[in-house]
């Protein structure tokens, strides 16, 4: 059996209405996808219960399993209703009204769902509205009422999100909404629970105090997608499990060409600080409607898997798309060929706090060094994998075997690392010896292949860390 191809870069598909049905699910987890997402910003309990039984069935049923993400709602500000959609016009006064009243005669009222709404903005602040489509000047404000002037006109609809750059916003970082959702994401075991607008590390912290009220071990991704969070990211980092580096809000919060420069420093803090990091949103947005990618797509998609996030993420291409499958497809296709082209090395930067590190580093090394090689490791944790994928040891494949359910699934974000879930002998080299037949029998390694086995002995009484060099039998 020939070697199955080992890809660095993991695969977040949006489950919705394209990617829902059974025959597409299977097809999409066998493509290869690594994690399913659930958008709550559009999804209600049932539907959203219903579709992680589905998962989890098609899953046990191909084989190949894959964690769950909920991403949360999280604050928001949102107009309300109009009659019928308004057309804006240049130099156009409207009025915000965060209170119920009325506006002055001929100059436009719109409600807003944020009481405090002209508290925290002042006069000569911008209001971006329906993903910056529209921008607006305030030109004055007060607690009933936030007068502004239309820069950049638009057709206004209802319940359009607002966007209030560089404005510290008094919103909850969970809303009533948002632990609704979270309830129901735990009591059906998700994975992942990513938090939509984090601002401070704080907001990271009411979600996993949350969690852990309810008996949840989900990890907790932070959503980077706006100023604050960009200011304070690395205590954001720090907290959080995971970050998402959200593209479409955060490219309305910001000025476009900081997005690249945003993004690179947030996958570099992360890689630094050893959590998963994830780019998102508008990686294939042009396969919504057409078959084929852009080239700018697929540079895009490049750069990510170049600056070693440890994920990209497909949104709209596979809820509404009509080519979810080759999505998927040409985001394997792209990653593989990326990968394909770097030289063997690691991350040498990277901080080593402990003795137990560079042994880790000293593993990549010797496999690097000895070529077609790989190390196989065992947690329980799911720590030393991170370690390792931290080190982003290129042509180094990762083999972390586990038998904790819970770790195997958060491995599936990591970098570099393909879990196994197996039991473990009561001998250790039982357990090898499993693993590598494990290896054997999926197809990852050939008889003969060197592997370098990361693992622990018992001398007496004592816990020995131990790197070991074996052939694969």
């Amino acid at each position: 059996m020939p070697k199955e191809a080992f890809r660095l870069t993991k695969i977040v598909f949006t489950l919705g209405p394209a990617s829902a049905d059974e025959r597409m699910l299977e097809r999409l987890i066998l493509a290869g996808v690594d994690v399913c997402r659930l958008n709550m910003a559009h999804a209600d309990h049932a539907w959203t219960r219903a579709m992680i039984r589905r998962v989890r069935e098609v899953c046990q049923r191909t084989g190949r399993h894959i964690a769950l993400l909920m991403d949360v709602k999280g604050p928001e500000i949102r107009t309300g209703d109009l009659p019928e959609p308004v057309e804006l016009t240049a130099g156009q006064l409207i009025d915000f009204l965060p209170q119920p009243g009325e506006s002055e005669h001929r100059i436009l009222a719109v409600s807003v769902n944020y009481p405090s709404f002209g508290e925290d903005v002042q006069t000569g602040s911008t209001v971006l509205v329906d993903s910056g489509l529209i921008r607006l000047e305030v030109v004055s404000a007060t607690s009933a009422r936030v007068r502004c002037r239309v820069v950049v006109p638009a057709r206004l609809g209802n319940r359009r999100h607002i966007n209030l750059p560089g404005v510290k916003v008094r919103l909850p970082a969970l809303t009533a909404k948002d632990r609704a959702d979270v309830t129901v994401g735990i009591e059906e075991g998700v994975d992942f629970f990513a938090l939509s607008f984090v601002r401070e590390a704080d907001d990271i912290d009411i979600l996993r105090r949350y969690l852990s009220e309810k008996g949840s071990s989900a990890r907790v991704i932070a959503k980077i997608e706006d100023q604050s969070a960009i200011a304070n990211l690395d205590e954001i980092v720090t907290a959080s499990d995971a970050v998402m580096v959200a593209r479409g809000d955060l490219g309305i919060e910001v000025p476009m060409e900081d997005l690249p420069l945003i993004q690179r420093r947030t996958v570099e803090a992360c890689i630094r600080l050893r959590k998963p990091v994830i780019v998102a949103t508008h990686l294939l947005e042009s396969m919504i409607q057409s078959p084929v990618p852009t080239r700018a797509e697929v540079s895009d998609i490049a750069s990510a898997v170049w600056s070693t996030a440890d994920a990209i993420m497909l949104s709209g291409e596979t809820t509404t798309g009509r080519y979810p499958l080759e999505c998927v497809q040409f985001m394997k296709r792209v990653a593989g060929r990326i990968e394909g082209t770097t030289s063997k090395g690691y991350n040498a930067d990277l901080p080593l706090k402990t003795h137990k590190d560079r042994l880790l580093r000293s593993a990549i090394v010797l496999a690097q060094e000895i070529g077609e090689s790989g190390i196989v490791v065992f947690t329980r944790s799911g720590l030393l994998p991170q370690t390792l994928s931290a080190l982003r040891a290129s042509r180094c494949p990762i083999y972390a075997f586990t038998d904790n359910p819970v770790a195997f699934r958060h491995l599936l974000l990591v970098w570099g690392v393909e879990p196994f879930l197996m039991d473990f002998g009561a001998e250790p080299e039982k357990t090898i010896r499993d693993a590598f037949a494990y290896l054997l029998r999926r197809g990852w390694v050939q008889t003969g292949d060197w592997m370098v086995v990361v693992t622990n002995v018992l001398a007496g009484e004592q816990t020995i860390d131990t790197i070991q060099l074996r052939p694969v039998e």
